[in-house]
């Protein structure tokens, strides 16, 4: 089987696997224990945490382990909404994942207002750039690359909107982390970011927040994470993430790997502050070839296709397709499975609704052309061949 579906999750690589199995050798203490092989699992967190908070920029008593991105998002709303006015707002992107959505309209209950997007999936700068003129919400989210499209978000200028207008911002970095460069996101007032979504393992994840001032945890219990997350850290889990993380950046990120950040989690020393280089371009552009060349033959392949956001940046690894026929969950995926090739309809986590995908009626796409389209997210190993062999087989059914 062929996966183009790593938007979804991606498989455990190797080195995270391994750094799983050592450090549940190694590391058999609760970090909270008081004797050596406590401290000695708690020393290994911080030294994580610095590694980590490294690669993003900034602090790392801002950086909270947590189960994965659907926590992370409930914290942060959970937090604003014990803190808020009764009649407080938060804006967030019409475009989110659906954890945030949710967990904002559970939290701010009728006062969630959504940030509208382009045709082309971009949130709408002047909008959000007005309205922040008029009025101050209790915060501002804006996802960095969406799930089903791969379209950026302009994340960096949403930064400064909010920066200037003093009102908090949250990042939802999950796609973008391990694929592109993250040297800044640190600078939000909240990142999350997810193991599973670059090779590390599922429910496994963190969050970056403000570590001076009240913080309302969502989970009650003992004092760990500095009293902003109950429950034992899961420690072989978060040692796994970072050298998935850390293989990616060798990988993708030749800035930043070669000045040592996220290097082994075993070396302890003073954190760096990577600056963005050429050759992070060069690295993404090699990785995005096979996309474009399989998005050249897809107009001959399949007459009709769009691809959607195709005028805009996105992430190196996804196609979102508005294909030529209708039913694509039953023609499509089907067959295309039977052939040996692992597809999306878009998000996993909306993938089972029959609802449309908000996403795309939030870029002006109808219900029907909704029903049409496909996903195809690849790896860091998928190769100019998978994608040769996946035009091959959609060529087929389309045949058939």
């Amino acid at each position: 089987m062929i996966y183009f579906d790593h938007n979804a999750t991606t498989p455990l690589l190797p080195a995270a696997r391994q750094a799983w199995l050592d450090a549940a050798a190694r590391f058999i203490g609760n970090p909270s224990s008081p004797h050596r092989l406590g401290a000695r699992a708690d020393a290994t967190l911080h030294a994580a945490r610095e590694q980590l908070a490294g690669f993003l920029g900034c602090d790392a008593l801002d950086l909270v382990w947590t189960s994965g991105a659907t926590e992370s998002s409930s914290t942060v709303f959970h937090h604003l909404a014990r803190g808020a006015a009764a009649d407080a707002t938060v804006w967030v992107s019409a475009i989110e994942h659906p954890c945030v959505l949710a967990a904002a309209r559970h939290h701010f209950p009728n006062r969630v207002r959504l940030i509208p997007v382009t045709r082309g999936g971009v949130v709408e700068l002047d909008w959000l750039r007005m309205a922040l003129k008029k009025s101050r919400p209790a915060l501002v989210a804006v996802m960095a690359a969406n799930n089903e499209t791969g379209v950026l978000q302009p994340w960096r200028e949403v930064l400064e909107l909010c920066r200037a207008a003093g009102v908090p911002f949250f990042c939802d970095a999950v796609q973008w982390i391990g694929k592109l460069p993250a040297h800044g996101l640190g600078g939000c007032d909240f990142v999350s970011g997810c193991a599973h979504k670059f090779g590390g393992p599922r429910g496994t994840g963190f969050l970056k927040c403000p570590a001076r001032g009240q913080f309302h945890p969502l989970l009650l219990g003992g004092p760990q994470e500095e009293g902003r997350r109950a429950g034992t850290e899961n420690v072989p889990g978060v040692l796994s993430m970072l050298a998935a993380l850390a293989a990616h950046v060798a990988q993708s990120s030749p800035a930043a790997s070669s000045r040592g950040v996220l290097a082994p989690w075993t070396r302890p020393g003073r954190r760096p502050r990577p600056k963005l280089a050429r050759g992070d371009a060069r690295a993404t552009e090699k990785l995005a070839k096979p996309r474009a060349t399989f998005e050249r033959k897809l107009p001959a392949i399949l007459p009709g296709v769009e691809i959607l956001g195709a005028g805009e940046a996105r992430l190196w690894n996804t196609v979102s397709v508005l294909m030529p026929e209708a039913d694509c969950r039953r023609r499509w995926v089907v067959k295309l499975d039977k052939l040996g090739f692992a597809v999306s309809t878009g998000s996993a986590c909306a993938s089972g609704q029959e609802e449309p995908s908000h996403v795309l009626a939030a870029m002006g796409h109808t219900p029907a052309e909704a029903a049409r389209v496909l996903r195809f997210s690849s790896g860091w190993a998928t190769t100019a061949a998978d994608w040769s062999a996946l035009a091959q087989a959609l060529r087929q059914v389309h045949a058939g």
